[in-house]
C-alpha cells in the first residue's frame, strides 16, 4: 500500500488537512505501507516557501512522519510536460482556443447536459479528449461507487497556453508515477476525481505508469463545527499551530482528530497512538459530516495530561512556558489543568508573586479576612514540619477554633499568597512556597491594612 498526503502551501495547515494527514499516516502504519508527502505548489500566487515550512512544522509537531518526500510538484514540470506531450501525440488531448463563450454556445446548440467537445486547433490551451461513450466510475471505499456518464462531461483544460499544466493533470500524473494505491482525501475533492481518472486512463493508454493499477479512492466526510455549519475560525482554533499555541498535546490532538468521522468499533474514546494504528481501517469511516468541538478536545487533552508522568509534564510545561524549575508546581496543578496554557494562569503567581486582582482583595481581604489571616499566620509560623500534611493540619486547627467554613479561611490565604481566588490546592501551594515565603506574603497583606 502506498498513500500520499498532498497539501497545497497556500496557508497554515488547517484542522481538516491535519485529519487527512493523520488518516493517511494511520492507514500506512496499520498496513505496513508507505506514506508519500507531496507539496502541491502549483498555485503560483499563494504558494510560498514560508507556507511549506508551516506545513512541515505542523506535521512535525503532530509527530506524523513520512517515508518519501517532501516532493514539490513544481519540481516535476519536465515530467508533466513529457506526459502532456505523450497524450497530445496519442490523440488523447488536443490544442484548443475555445473560450467560455464558445463552451456556452456549444451547450446551447447541443443541450445543457451535453459535455463540450472541441476540435484541434493551432496553439491555445490543451484539453483532454473525453470519450463520448461509457462512463467514468469512481470506486470510493467510503461513499461507494459513483458513475459519471462521459457524455455529460466537458473536455477539461489540462494545460495553459504556455504549457504549464493544471492541477488535475499534475495530480493524476504524480499519483501514477508514485505508484499510489489509495488516495485518501477530503470530500471536497470528489468533484476532481472523474477528471483525474480520465487523465489516468489516457496516460495508461499511451503507456505511462507501466503495469500499475489505478488508485482506489476514499473521500473523508467534511468537518463541521458544533453548530453543524462548515468548520471555520469562528468555531475556535483553525490551524495546527493554533492548537499547539493553545497548549494542546500532539497525542491528544491525534486521538481527537482520529475520532472525527471514524470509530474504533466500540465506545472507546481515549486511545493511544499505538492503539489507533492497531485499530485503524477505512471500513469504519462514516459518510456523514463530523463535528469538531473544541470543548471535547479540551476534555480529552486534560485526560492525556493526567496520564503523563510528573517529570514528562514538567518537561512539556517548561518548553511551553520557557521557564525552568516547574516540577513541584506541575505536580500540584496536574489535576486542575486541561491544556498546557492553563498552567501559568493557575500557578504562575507561585513564582512571580501575587497578581493584582482588586475584586479578589475587596472580597476576601477586608477586616474579617485579615483577622483570619493573622490567625493563619500564627499557626503557620509554629515550628515543626511544613509539608502538605503539616500545613493541612495547622489550617484545619484554625477552622475548628474559629468555627468557620473552609472557604472563609482558605480564600483569604489564597488571595494573600497569589492575588487571585484561583490556584492549585491550598495545602500544596503553601508547602511549595515554603514557610519563609508564605509568611512574607501574608505579612505584606497585613502590613497594608
Amino acid at each position: 500500500m502506498r498513500v500520499r498526503f498532498a497539501p497545497s502551501p497556500t496557508g497554515a495547515l488547517h484542522i481538516g488537512g491535519a485529519r487527512t494527514a493523520l488518516f493517511n499516516w494511520l492507514l500506512a502504519r496499520h498496513e505496513g505501507g508507505e506514506l508519500v508527502l507531496r507539496i502541491e505548489d502549483t498555485d503560483r500566487e499563494r504558494s510560498t516557501p514560508e507556507n511549506v515550512e508551516q506545513i512541515l512544522d505542523a506535521l512535525g509537531w503532530l509527530e506524523l512522519d513520512w517515508d518519501e518526500g517532501p516532493i514539490l510538484q513544481t519540481e516535476r514540470s519536465e515530467r508533466h510536460a513529457q506526459a502532456l506531450g505523450a497524450l497530445l501525440s496519442g490523440g488523447h488531448a488536443y490544442l484548443s482556443n475555445a473560450t467560455a463563450e464558445d463552451v456556452k454556445a456549444y451547450k446551447e446548440l447541443h443541450g445543457a447536459d451535453r459535455g463540450f467537445r472541441g476540435e484541434p486547433e493551432a496553439g491555445g490551451a490543451v484539453r483532454l479528449r473525453v470519450p463520448d461513450e461509457g462512463a467514468t466510475v469512481v470506486h470510493d471505499l467510503i461513499r461507494g461507487e459513483t458513475s459519471f456518464e462521459n457524455v455529460h462531461l466537458d473536455d477539461p483544460v489540462i494545460a495553459r497556453a504556455d504549457g504549464s499544466v493544471l492541477y488535475n493533470f499534475a495530480v493524476a500524473i504524480d499519483d501514477l508515477d508514485a505508484g499510489i494505491t489509495h488516495v485518501v482525501r477530503g470530500e471536497d475533492h470528489l468533484s476532481n476525481t472523474p477528471k483525474q481518472l480520465l487523465v489516468l486512463e489516457a496516460a495508461k493508454a499511451v503507456g505511462l505508469g507501466g503495469e500499475a493499477a489505478l488508485p482506489v479512492y476514499a473521500h473523508l466526510p467534511l468537518l463541521h463545527g458544533p453548530d453543524g455549519k462548515k468548520l471555520s475560525k469562528r468555531h475556535g482554533a483553525a490551524s495546527v499551530q493554533e492548537l499547539r499555541d493553545a497548549g494542546y498535546l500532539p497525542e491528544a490532538v491525534r486521538n481527537y482528530l482520529a475520532l472525527l468521522g471514524w470509530g474504533a468499533g466500540d465506545d472507546t474514546t481515549v486511545l493511544s497512538t499505538e492503539e489507533l494504528v492497531q485499530r485503524f481501517d477505512l471500513e469504519r469511516v462514516s459518510r456523514n459530516p463530523a463535528r469538531f468541538d473544541e470543548v471535547k478536545l479540551r476534555w480529552l487533552n486534560g485526560v492525556h495530561i493526567r496520564s503523563l508522568s510528573v517529570p514528562e509534564l514538567t518537561r512539556r510545561l517548561e518548553a511551553f512556558t520557557g521557564r525552568q524549575g516547574l516540577e513541584g508546581a506541575a505536580r500540584i496543578s496536574q489535576e486542575k489543568i486541561h491544556t498546557l496554557a492553563d498552567f501559568w494562569p493557575l500557578a504562575g503567581s507561585l513564582f512571580d508573586g501575587p497578581v493584582d486582582d482588586p475584586t479578589a482583595r475587596e472580597r476576601w481581604l477586608g477586616a474579617d479576612g485579615r483577622a483570619v489571616l493573622a490567625d493563619v499566620r500564627e499557626a503557620l509560623a509554629q515550628e515543626g514540619g511544613f509539608d502538605e500534611s503539616a500545613v493541612q493540619e495547622r489550617l484545619q486547627d484554625v477552622l475548628q477554633r474559629r468555627g468557620l467554613k473552609p472557604r472563609e479561611v482558605y480564600q483569604p490565604l489564597r488571595v494573600a499568597l497569589t492575588g487571585s481566588t484561583v490556584s492549585p490546592g491550598m495545602f500544596e501551594s503553601v508547602a511549595l512556597l515554603g514557610r519563609e515565603e508564605t509568611l512574607r506574603r501574608i505579612d505584606r497583606v497585613l502590613a497594608d491594612a
